[in-house]
């Protein structure tokens, strides 16, 4: 896979024919020749500056900067904020098992940059910056920059703690007569002396000051050569901008279907007594990598139900399909349905009511906002199937029957090459390579396997699918782990070296899977047999998925069985069920956030938290946070401070690399592979993703997409979607003003203030007699369990607040809103207070003086929050026993002596009089109107507000 990226990335910059202005790209949101750092972070040689890339921008690249050598990679994930990921090995530095080949010392950074403030005509930009956020934070550094243009010189001037320690600066000129290259210079104030085991490596030779570097960029190509007083370092990189819709012209995309002679339309009659115009038409549209395709006409009605294997756009798939069936379809016809499938689920219908009406739409002679009055799209029901006679379905089909011919493919669904035959039915057999790469076995070393692969997948029936994976190794290291895993865990994945120790060739896949459709936005499905490598079983999976929403939900579960190494027919004794629920929502930005929670692979039970952005060129990064009660102590983890399962993903679209459409799309991922907490099983075919892109293409604008293919729509939105962004702040301003003209005024606020000063000088005097009372009763069960209650209270609400605003109706969305605006206030209110009083917890045994607690006791951030998230919805709502809850919550806070009694009375007095404020003075949500902005720029919100 990793070869495939290269060579594709290196034949779309050297390829002779592409015209130079395909690769000159735009590689930074500030100014085109801002470049990575050493370590991936746009900056300097060493220093960062104040500006991120370009939205949507990923960098990879290699830096040698002795005693470092790194691999490293960037993403722009959103506007102004950039992560960083580099594995960096230390030269001269010997790990604890040198002696099983794993050579110099490796450590993985990730880093973070946030710009606060834009660089504008006057000001500068201002950013923060983090780098070695988790783990051992052997390179850990705090940072704050500035950096500003002043004609073609950029400049930048930061502070640092840690790593960077101290004032540092940095300039970069580019000269107006040869602006591919550049010229920086920085004032570097690493701490290289106390760099890690620094006094037996290069580290210790080096010093700070000033650094010089020339960088040179060509397209998508860029490299850096910097002199830094006691050595020279190289930076080589290339830079990819995923918020470009193609990176190569579709020179070689076929049209659509146009005879090449004039085709004479049958009548109804002609076409309902010979099926050879059905054959002509099917055949036709396979031609054009159409399958599953059936046909039926009655009553003027003409329906056409299909799948498209390779054109990755909803509404050109549609498009081309009707344009075909324009040619064939009997003349009597006054309405055309057609319906997408996957897997024969049917997904979206569109319907047209007037031919001649399409007909002047495909040829231009009708504009796209006159034409919508004359189609409907809706999601798709399985009572539309079309159900054709026996004898003539099977007589058809035999008439479409072609010989068996294999095809020799390269660069397609991300093989480097492969062997393949498909067919109308979506048969198929295919040969490839494979070839993957492990990080992070308990020894932590990075090791490799390359197969050869056989995959072979048939319909049995309507939505019935058998599909089988084969494959031999031809190459391997993984086996030759031999450090034991030290997991408490039962081993779900931490025995992969001796799967890999076992039989040469295997079954990795056998399974059958039947798709099924309940509903008009219900998809199911159906699953035995092998998995995976690792388990077989059976088990299924639920979605909800309604038209036009942001959302869907669905549930998996899975009865499964660890298969034994050999990797036949063969088990261990380790079976298991897992069950996961999740929900799925689309922001704005192209985010999607996904979270599941229940059991997991070896037991324990948690929350998987996932997020991505997919960028205009179809290319997504995600990343993943597993929180679950297992525990897991393999390094970094320890029996304190438990390992929890975290990686990245990304998913990388053939389309913007070929010169055809594709619908391919490889996916990669990078995490520790030796974990046993908060594993998933491979699924047998996830739903949600089976449907994802054509519910997203169905959200999109009108729902046609580059359906006419014409060329004066062709830079329109609704062909070229832009970037949908959102920006709160008007509407937050708003309540703003809203919430300061309502504030009390001063006789009132007095009084307020008086009677709860009142009743916490009250609950203060009871405080011991309180804590005395709840020591009686001990660390029991029941006191346990108040204080895990208390404990997640706030999570839940804010977690059921939020929910309100993503899927309520204006006035839940808006109590919502006030709910969470509420919590913030009070939280922060809430600890700012603990600064002030600075009383110890109960616990301490130290009474109310601050020794050794830093934490503070008064008031208690969890009932200021609590009680701030209820009271909008109990006011809104008028539903009293909701502060029962959030009482509850408060009192049991002090059943494992976490909180004096006086310190859950603040705190619930302040939760309770913030979230009372600003329900007030925003609690009419008809004064805030959002509605959507849509230009060629982008898509966007505006709020108007009413009175």
């Amino acid at each position: 896979m990793a070869f495939f990226l290269i060579s594709s990335l290196y034949a779309i910059v050297k390829s002779s024919v592409i015209p130079g202005w395909i690769i000159v790209t735009t590689v930074s949101c500030n100014v085109a020749n801002a470049l990575p750092n050493l370590v991936g972070q746009e900056g300097y040689i060493n220093m960062p500056s104040a500006f991120t890339g370009a939205d949507g921008q990923w960098s990879m690249g290699y830096s040698f900067d002795r005693p470092y050598a790194s691999l490293w990679t960037s993403v722009t994930i959103l506007p102004a904020l950039e992560f960083t990921g580099t594995y960096t090995s230390v030269i001269g530095a010997a790990p604890r098992f040198a002696d099983q080949g794993y050579g110099r010392y490796k450590d993985k950074v990730i880093g973070a940059k946030l710009q606060l403030i834009e660089e504008g005509k006057y000001n500068p930009a201002f950013s923060l910056g983090k780098n070695d956020i988790f783990g051992t934070e052997l390179f850990k550094s705090n940072y704050l920059v500035a950096s500003k243009h002043i004609g073609s010189v950029e400049f930048s001037l930061g502070s640092g703690t840690g790593r960077i320690n101290g004032l540092f600066a940095g300039a970069r000129w580019v000269p107006t007569s040869y602006p591919n290259w550049s010229f920086v210079m920085e004032r570097d104030v690493n701490n290289y002396k106390n760099d890690f085991r620094s006094s037996t490596t290069f580290a210790a030779k080096r010093t700070p000051g000033t650094n010089l570097g020339l960088e040179y960029r060509w397209g998508w190509l860029s490299l850096q050569l910097a002199n830094q007083r006691s050595h020279s370092s190289i930076n080589a990189m290339v830079n990819i901008p995923m918020n470009e819709r193609e990176f190569v012209p579709k020179f070689q995309e076929p049209s659509y279907f146009s005879p090449e002679k004039s085709l004479e339309r049958p009548s109804a009659a002609e076409w309902r007594a010979d099926p050879q115009y059905k054959v002509d038409l099917i055949k036709a549209l396979q031609k054009q990598n159409y399958q599953l395709i059936s046909t039926d006409y009655e009553s003027g009605a003409f329906q056409l139900r299909f799948t498209n294997s390779r054109i990755s756009n909803l509404g050109r798939s549609i498009g081309r399909a009707v344009r075909t069936a324009l040619y064939f379809m009997p003349r009597e016809t006054r309405t055309l349905k057609v319906t997408y499938t996957e897997r024969e689920i049917p997904i979206a219908t569109y319907e047209f009511f007037e031919i001649s009406k399409l007909q002047d739409y495909l040829n231009g002679r009708l504009s796209r906002s006159e034409f919508k009055d004359f189609y409907l799209l809706r999601s798709a029901d399985d009572f539309e199937d079309i159900h054709a006679d026996a004898d003539q379905d099977a007589n058809l089909h035999e008439s479409l029957k072609e010989p068996v011919n294999f095809e020799l493919l390269t660069s397609d669904e991300g093989d480097v090459v492969q062997l393949r035959h498909q067919d109308a039915l979506q048969n198929k057999f295919k040969l490839y390579p494979k070839l993957g790469f492990y990080f992070n076995d308990p020894s932590g070393a990075l090791h490799y396997n390359l197969d050869a692969f056989a995959d072979y997948e048939r319909r049995l029936a309507k939505g019935l699918y058998f599909s089988s994976s084969v494959g031999a190794t031809l190459l391997e290291d993984v086996s030759k782990v031999q450090q034991p895993s030290n997991s408490l865990l039962p081993h779900v994945r931490t025995d992969v070296a001796d799967y890999k120790r076992g039989s040469k060739m295997k079954i990795y896949r056998s399974l059958i899977n039947q798709y099924l459709k309940p509903g008009a936005d219900w998809y199911g499905r159906l699953s035995a047999g092998i998995y995976e490598e690792m388990y077989a079983g059976v088990g299924g999976q639920l979605l909800y998925a309604p038209a036009a929403k942001r959302w869907a939900a669905d549930i998996s579960v899975d009865s499964l069985k660890q298969r034994d190494y050999q990797g036949f027919f063969g088990f261990r004794h380790y079976s298991t069920t897992t069950a996961l629920a999740s929900i799925h929502y689309r922001f704005p930005y192209g985010v999607t956030t996904t979270m599941r929670a229940g059991r997991f692979l070896a037991g324990d039970t948690g929350a998987r938290f996932e997020v991505k952005r997919r960028f205009k060129s179809g290319m997504e990064f995600g990343a993943w946070y597993t929180l679950t009660n297992g525990h897991d102590i393999t390094n970094p983890g320890t029996p304190s401070s438990p390992y929890n399962d975290k990686g990245i993903f990304f998913k990388i679209p053939l389309s913007a690399m070929l010169t055809t459409d594709s619908k391919s799309s490889p996916n990669f991922s990078l995490s520790p592979w030796t974990r046993d907490v908060g594993q998933m099983v491979s699924s047998p075919g996830d739903l949600y993703e089976l449907q994802e892109s054509v519910s997203r293409d169905m959200g999109t604008f009108d729902g046609l997409g580059d359906f006419a293919e014409r060329v004066d729509e062709h830079n329109s939105p609704e062909v070229a979607p832009p970037v949908e962004y959102y920006n709160g702040w008007p509407q937050m301003h708003m309540r703003l003003d809203d919430s300061y003209s309502a504030l009390p005024s001063f006789s009132s606020f007095s009084q307020e203030a008086i009677a709860a000063t009142s009743v916490i000088a009250t609950a203060a005097l009871l405080d011991k007699l309180w804590n005395k009372k709840v020591k009686q009763y001990g660390n029991n069960k029941a006191t346990e369990a108040l204080d895990r209650f208390s404990e997640v209270m706030p999570f839940i609400g804010a977690g059921l607040a939020g929910s309100a605003v993503l899927f309520g109706d204006d006035r839940l969305k808006n109590t919502g809103l006030i709910s969470l605006q509420s919590a913030v206030a009070s939280g922060f209110g809430s600890m700012a207070l603990k600064k002030v009083v600075n009383r110890s917890r109960p616990e301490s045994g130290d009474g109310y003086s601050q020794k050794n607690d830093n934490s503070g006791s008064f008031p208690s951030n969890h009932s200021a929050v609590v009680f701030s998230l209820v009271t909008p919805f109990a006011s809104e709502y008028d539903a009293p026993w909701l502060y029962g809850v959030a009482g509850l919550a408060a009192i049991s806070r002090t059943a494992e002596h976490k909180h004096w009694l006086s310190d859950t009375v603040a705190g619930s007095l302040l939760g309770y009089s913030i979230g009372k404020f600003l329900w007030r003075a925003q609690r009419n949500e008809n004064k805030y109107q959002a509605s959507v902005a849509i230009d060629k720029t982008g898509v966007g919100f505006s709020f108007a507000k009413q009175y």
